[in-house]
């Protein structure tokens, strides 16, 4: 194992309300300290809605108290369904606020997904919406069996779901935020792994609070800026780097549903957007629009991206071409919360495009051996330490035992190099694991479903290079004898039961899956 470092942070029991947001303990002290300290400055842009800081503070409280009238206790789960927005903010702080832990659904997902995470939280109330990119959610709900789920609320009948919280008072709510512990687990954030079943990586309010004051640091975000989120919420990026990081430091969310670069040059000029961050692919949609030169993009001053290779051209466009003061890349893990290495302002073109940069305060990184010897500039297993990793995998030791060992280090599975600097550049993926247009895919999911397919006797599924996507799956299927199949006939059935991001682009049949000695299928083959 490597050499021992300094242990990670321990945040005691803090005041409720702190006059500084950098200083809370809790989420709920923060939107508290958030409404105090920038009280009249716009805290959320959406559509024609504006929603001051003092005024969110308020949302956030009817909306816990309609938590707390609906009958949940503090520590039950509460989760949200639902595509960026400010309900999804007020809905996933209010819960907070209530005592209960949150607990985001991709909006991608199929009923038997959403099922899958809503069973393994006991989720006792639902926040979705319907309609959103032509999915009925409560109707894909219908067919599964949910039987903790109490509560469903849609965003239709938002009002009257708030109207019923007028029985709780506000000391009521405020009792039970009070009585949080930086140390309880905040939400919890699923992550799909090698053997196709999600688990729910449980993180907390002082991991949140400490480690995007650092990122938001970093990243140069300050007090006035304009904060395009296209990241979804149901990510920890999103929700942590995007919407926590702007109550810490007074900046404004500007939330967007979906990607379309045609909305986001113009949300970016009519109200002058001055951080964005994304995937490579966000990036070269904007600086390739025919029309780009039609939009005043003089306002952007910060771009944070990562998740996949960057160019180096991509980097110097950036700078050159819109004319940004800052390019970061950073590197993290739903179990890290998000983050866990990242590039200072001053780092060149190259070692933006080329590294994820290195820990941040707090973090420790190394890089190891299959003996668990440090290595530097030879590639290993990326090992994490701190304060920001992970208390454990929602009720499975089994798998939290695998993940981070008696010394604290969370073992990722991806593959890196750390140079002289500190600095990782991560060379493998997790096992198998590939990105989509910003979207962790595993393959071990999608082979699980394709199994299930009455004509498929084996499948294998492997990322594939795509211009557009970075890459996309392509499945390896073999067929039982005596049936027949199409590559329509894969795709629909896998269209029906994964999100479309993890839905196979092309599939080829053959007669054998390429094994090595032990009979393991060899993927780099395919």
């Amino acid at each position: 194992m490597p050499d021992s470092l300094p242990s990670k942070h321990s945040l005691g029991k803090l005041p409720t309300v702190q006059p500084d947001p950098l200083s809370a303990g809790t989420l709920p002290a923060l939107v508290e300290a958030a409404a105090a300290a920038y009280g009249d400055r716009e805290a959320i842009v959406d559509g024609d809605t504006r929603i001051r800081f003092a005024e969110l503070a308020g949302h956030i409280d009817g909306f816990a108290r309609a938590v707390v009238a609906a009958g949940v206790e503090p520590g039950d789960r509460v989760a949200v369904w639902a595509p960026n927005g400010w309900r999804w903010i007020v809905a996933a702080l209010g819960a907070v606020r209530a005592g209960a832990v949150l607990v985001p659904l991709n909006t991608r997902y199929k009923g038997a997904e959403a099922a899958y995470i809503l069973n393994r939280t006991k989720a006792r109330l639902l926040v979705t919406v319907s309609g959103f990119l032509d999915n009925d959610y409560v109707g894909m709900l219908s067919t599964q069996d949910v039987p903790h789920l109490e509560t469903t609320v849609l965003t239709n009948d938002w009002e009257e779901f708030v109207a019923g919280g007028a029985r709780v008072t506000t000391d009521t709510v405020a009792a039970r935020a009070d009585a949080i512990d930086p140390a309880d687990v905040s939400d919890i954030f699923f992550t799909s792994g090698t053997t196709g079943n999600p688990k729910g990586a449980m993180l907390t309010h002082a991991q949140a609070i400490a480690l995007y004051t650092t990122w938001s640091d970093l990243a140069g975000l300050t007090t006035g800026d304009r904060y395009l989120l296209v990241n979804p919420f149901f990510h920890t990026f999103g929700y942590k780097a995007g919407v926590l990081a702007c109550l810490l430091r007074g900046a404004t969310i500007v939330p967007q549903p979906v990607f379309d670069v045609d909305t986001s040059l113009a949300l970016i000029e009519r109200e002058r957007i001055t951080v964005m961050p994304g995937p490579p692919t966000l990036y070269t949609s904007i600086l390739n629009h025919p029309s780009r030169s039609r939009f005043d993009l003089s306002s952007l001053r910060v771009a944070v991206t990562g998740a996949t290779t960057v160019p180096v051209a991509l980097i110097e466009r950036l700078h050159a071409e819109l004319t940004l003061e800052r390019v970061l890349t950073a590197y993290g893990l739903t179990e890290t919360a998000g983050t866990a290495t990242m590039c200072l302002p001053d780092d060149t073109a190259e070692t933006v495009a080329n590294t994820c940069g290195g820990p941040v305060p707090g973090v420790e990184i190394a890089v190891v051996d299959a003996d668990g010897g440090s290595l530097v500039g030879e590639p290993g297993e990326v090992l994490i330490r701190g304060y920001n990793v992970m208390v454990g995998y929602l009720d499975d030791p089994d798998a939290t035992a695998a993940a981070i060992d008696k010394d604290g280090w969370l073992h990722t599975g991806d593959i890196g190099v750390i140079d002289e600097r500190g600095y990782l550049k991560i060379t493998d993926r997790l096992k198998d694991m590939y990105i989509s247009g910003g979207f962790n895919v595993y393959p071990a999911e999608i082979e699980q479903v394709l199994a299930h397919h009455e004509a498929v006797a084996e499948a294998a599924v492997v990322g594939a290079p795509d211009e557009r996507l970075g890459e996309v799956g392509r499945a390896v299927v073999v067929l039982r004898h005596g049936r027949s199949a199409t590559e329509a006939d894969i795709t629909a059935w896998c269209r029906e039961r994964l999100a479309n991001f993890k839905v196979p682009r092309s599939v080829e049949f053959v007669a054998a899956l390429p094994r090595n000695a032990s009979g393991k299928v060899i993927k780099s083959n395919l």
